[in-house]
């Protein structure tokens, strides 16, 4: 499993393809005062094609992206074989930092996690530092993609689990969201304890507790009243499941019927991470070249933009979504109003064992993106001096002076 340092560097013929393909587009029309209810807007999608045909440019997005410190390796997957996973490891200057995987979801990808990079990293007597490691989940980005069938949340986890274990990191912590809180969900089920020390998302997909589910939340709740950012999330809660998630339908059940449509054409990609990135957001102020960058990684990736699309289909197809235990091992979690799925703080005391909650004013789907500073700062919070989860990796305080 030799680490090789990786450089992205998309082929010219790739992209005039590429502009060959914008070209050629055929828009659809639109209803008068069409609202985002209908979906992503006409013109919002004319402009982005524009700019991405003619006024984009990629050669800079890519010398960004090529700032992160970024390796590939072979990671043997029992049942699978041999896949080649892309990965980003950037190191704290502070030895006994403490190792956090962070795991992306859909539609996002590795680079998301740039931004907390430089607040993870640093020493400071605010809050401990980390040195991260997030990779592309196989069928995203730059990693291969699964050939066969069946590759769902132990396979994902597995990833993580042997990429961390390679870099020498045979104890760490985690943190996710989306996919994220899946996989590593299931990673605490099969390493944790002895190799995951505790765990953090942003995206807690806590239900109405039940007596068998948390007793004690369970109590709480028949007597604790509803407060109104409760009921904000509840409502943002039915928007999604009423009205939000009829990709999730698709991708669930018929994931190679859609991937021909992402596979060809750049537009209908475009439109239907699009409208993801803004919907699920809280007003973030997307600027056209952060979303033309962020779609072109998915067109530019390595399988193609259809194979990220069939983790839906593995993980729902499979029943995964029932598997799930309560673990003893520090749990912690943030909580954002323009989250998809919103429940009160203290039920996600059903998940795990919950240590630390941070309940935010603002902030969506792409916590770290939209929101860096405060995602940083709960970590730093949580893994700080006189938190629970302080010391749980042995010798990786991540202080200088402890």
């Amino acid at each position: 499993m030799a680490e090789v340092p990786f450089t992205l560097s998309v082929a010219d013929k790739d992209l005039d393809f590429l502009k060959q393909k914008l070209d050629l587009v055929r828009f659809p029309d639109e209803l008068e005062n069409a609202t985002w209810d209908y979906g992503a807007p006409l013109e919002d999608v004319k402009r982005l094609v524009g700019k991405w045909k003619d006024g984009f440019d990629w050669r800079a997005s890519e010398a960004t992206i090529n700032t992160l410190p970024q390796f590939t390796r072979d990671i043997e997957i029992e049942g699978f074989g041999t896949l080649n996973i892309h990965y980003v490891h950037q190191k704290s200057q502070l030895e006994n930092a403490i190792p956090l995987l962070f795991v992306h979801g859909w539609p996002g990808h590795f680079v998301e996690v740039s931004k907390l990079l430089p607040l993870l990293t640093t020493t400071s007597a605010d809050g401990p530092s980390f040195h991260v490691v997030t990779f592309s989940l196989p069928g995203f980005g730059f990693s291969e993609a699964p050939k066969k069938p069946g590759f769902a949340m132990n396979q994902y986890s597995e990833v993580g689990h042997k990429l961390m274990l390679s870099l020498g990191y045979k104890e760490y912590v985690t943190q996710g969201g989306d996919w994220g809180y899946h996989i590593l969900r299931r990673q605490v089920q099969l390493y944790g304890g002895t190799h995951v020390k505790a765990w953090h998302t942003n995206y807690p997909r806590a239900t109405q507790p039940t007596f068998t589910s948390g007793p004690l939340v369970y109590l709480k709740s028949l007597v604790k009243p509803y407060s109104a950012r409760d009921k904000q999330g509840f409502e943002r809660t039915k928007w999604f499941v009423e009205k939000g998630r009829g990709y999730q339908g698709i991708q669930s059940t018929k994931p190679q019927t859609l991937g021909y449509s992402l596979a060809d054409s750049p537009v209908g990609l475009l439109a239907w991470v699009y409208e993801k990135l803004v919907n699920w957001s809280d007003n973030y102020p997307w600027t056209d070249d952060e979303v033309l960058t962020w779609v072109s990684i998915y067109w530019f990736s390595r399988a193609g933009p259809a194979a990220s699309v069939r983790i839906y289909y593995e993980h729902i197809q499979g029943g995964e979504e029932f598997k799930y235990k309560w673990s003893s091992i520090p749990f912690g979690a943030s909580f954002f109003p323009k989250e998809l799925h919103c429940a009160p703080p203290y039920w996600a005391g059903t998940l795990g064992n919950l240590k630390f909650t941070s309940v935010h004013e603002s902030g969506g789907h792409f916590a770290a993106h939209e929101k860096p500073e405060a995602l940083a700062s709960d970590l730093k919070k949580m893994f700080g001096v006189g938190r629970p989860a302080f010391g749980v990796v042995p010798g990786k305080s991540g202080y200088a002076t402890a």
